[in-house]
C-alpha cells in the first residue's frame, strides 16, 4: 500500500532497529521496530471492511469537484505532452508566490528526500526533534548521511531553544535544519514565534525544511505558516500535500515551497512523476475551500470529541492539531494493542519508539470514532478521569 516516498515509511530498515534496539533488548520493542514496514496482509476485501485510523488519511474521500476533475482527465492516459490544468501555477497563485517558488513532487514526502539528497552531501547532517515525522532521518541513513536529533521536552514540545543552540555549536556539521510542525506523532504545533526564533537565531544561509503536512486541521492562533519566509528570500522550505485535507493519499501529490534559488537546487534530484490525474485533482481541491472547510471542521470537531471521551474514561491524550491524536495507554505497550483493535476490524497507528506507551489515532468519521471508542473501553477498564480536557 506504500510506495517509496509515503509518508507512511518509518523506522523501516536494518539501522533505524538498531537505533531502537539500542534502547532497550526487549523483543517486544524488537517486533514494534519492525511494524512501520509492514504491508496490509488479506485480500482486498478485508482492507475494505476495516475501519481505517492508522495513517492519517481523510476518510471521507475526495469530493464530487475533484473526482469530476480526475474522470476527465483520463482522456490524457495516453499522452506525455498533456494539459495539467497549470498545476504549479495554481499552487503558486494560492500560496501568493510565483511559479519559480514551487516544485511539484509526488506527496510531500519526496519533498522530505529531495531535501535530504540536495543539501546532505559531503556527509552533512540533519538537525531536528525525535520523535518527529523519521523519514527524514531514515533518509539520511540511507544516503550515508547522519541526523543529531534532540528528545521532546517533558510536555512534548519540540526543544527549540535547545535545537538552536545545537545548531549554532555545530553549524559546519549540519546540511538543514527540520520542523515537522505541526509534529508528527504528537500531533504539537511549534509556534509562530518559535518558528521566528529558528529562523532568525541560526546561520542565516542554512536551508530550514518545515514539513506543514498538518496545516490544514490547525485551530490554535499561536500557530502560523512558514509560507511568508519565502517572500522575504529567506531560506525557508515548507513541505505541504493534497494527502491529508484533499484525500489524495493515494494519487501521490504534494509540493515544496522555497526561494526560486533552493527550488533549483533541489529539481534536479525530484522525480517529476505526478500523474495528470493528480494534477487536474490538485488543482480542482485548491479550488475547493468550501469542500476542505467541512472536512476540516469535522475532523477539528471530532478530534475534541473523541479525546474528551478518552479522557473521561481515564486515558490521556497529547492536545493535538492534526487529524490525528495519541493516546497515553497508561502502561500498557502498543504493539499488542495495535493487534487487539485489528481483531476488532480497526486499523490504529504503528510504534512510535520511544513512546512505546502511546498509541497514535487517526481521524476517520463520526462512525468510525465512535466505534473506536467502545472497543477502546472494551480492551480498557474506567480509570479516574485524567485532568486533560479541563485544561484545553
Amino acid at each position: 500500500m506504500a510506495g517509496t516516498v509515503s509518508r507512511r515509511k518509518f523506522f523501516g530498515t536494518a539501522a533505524a532497529t538498531v537505533g531502537v534496539l539500542g534502547m532497550t533488548k526487549s523483543p517486544e520493542l524488537y517486533a514494534q521496530a519492525l511494524a512501520g514496514t509492514q504491508r496490509f496482509g488479506g485480500n482486498d476485501a478485508d482492507y475494505d471492511r476495516m475501519i481505517k485510523l492508522a495513517s492519517n488519511e481523510n476518510n471521507w474521500g475526495p469530493p464530487k469537484a475533484v473526482m469530476d476533475a480526475m474522470n476527465g482527465a483520463w482522456k490524457y492516459a495516453n499522452r506525455y505532452g498533456y494539459p495539467d490544468g497549470n498545476v504549479v501555477e495554481a499552487i503558486a497563485e494560492h500560496h501568493g508566490l510565483k511559479p519559480e517558488n514551487v516544485l511539484l513532487t509526488a506527496g510531500s514526502g519526496e519533498v522530505l528526500q529531495v531535501v535530504g539528497t540536495t543539501f546532505l552531501s559531503g556527509g552533512k547532517k540533519v538537525i531536528g526533534a525525535d520523535p518527529s515525522y523519521g523519514s527524514v532521518y531514515q533518509h539520511a541513513t540511507n544516503i550515508k548521511a547522519d541526523a543529531i536529533k534532540l528528545p521532546l521536552l517533558k510536555d512534548y514540545r519540540q526543544d527549540i531553544p535547545g535545537m538552536i543552540d545545537a545548531t549554532n555549536k555545530r553549524a559546519a556539521e549540519i546540511g538543514f535544519f527540520y520542523l515537522c510542525n505541526p509534529n508528527n506523532p504528537t500531533g504539537v504545533v511549534v509556534t509562530a514565534k518559535e518558528v521566528d526564533q529558528v529562523v532568525k537565531g541560526i546561520p542565516k544561509d542554512m536551508p530550514i525544511l518545515i514539513d506543514e503536512a498538518y496545516h490544514h486541521f490547525v485551530d490554535d492562533p499561536a500557530y502560523g505558516t512558514a509560507t511568508p519566509y519565502i517572500l522575504e528570500g529567506r531560506p525557508v522550505i515548507v513541505a505541504r500535500t493534497f494527502s491529508k485535507i484533499a484525500a489524495l493519499a493515494a494519487m501521490r501529490i504534494g509540493y515544496a515551497l522555497a526561494p526560486a534559488e533552493i527550488v533549483r537546487k533541489m529539481r534536479p534530484y525530484s522525480m517529476g512523476s505526478v500523474n495528470a490525474l493528480a494534477k487536474w485533482g490538485a488543482v480542482a481541491s485548491l479550488k475547493d475551500t468550501a469542500g476542505q472547510a467541512e472536512v476540516r471542521k469535522k475532523v477539528i470537531d471530532l478530534r475534541h470529541k473523541t479525546t474528551r471521551e478518552l479522557e473521561a474514561h481515564g486515558y490521556p491524550t497529547i492536545p493535538s492539531q492534526t487529524n490525528f491524536f495519541m493516546v497515553s495507554l497508561e502502561g500498557r505497550t502498543v504493539q499488542p494493542v495495535i493487534q487487539q483493535f485489528r481483531e476488532k476490524g480497526i486499523l490504529v497507528g504503528r510504534p512510535f519508539p520511544p513512546m512505546i506507551n502511546h498509541l497514535r489515532v487517526s481521524i476517520g468519521t463520526a462512525e468510525d470514532m465512535a466505534k473506536f471508542v467502545s472497543t477502546f473501553k472494551e480492551l480498557f477498564p474506567k480509570k479516574a478521569t485524567t485532568n486533560t480536557a479541563a485544561q484545553r
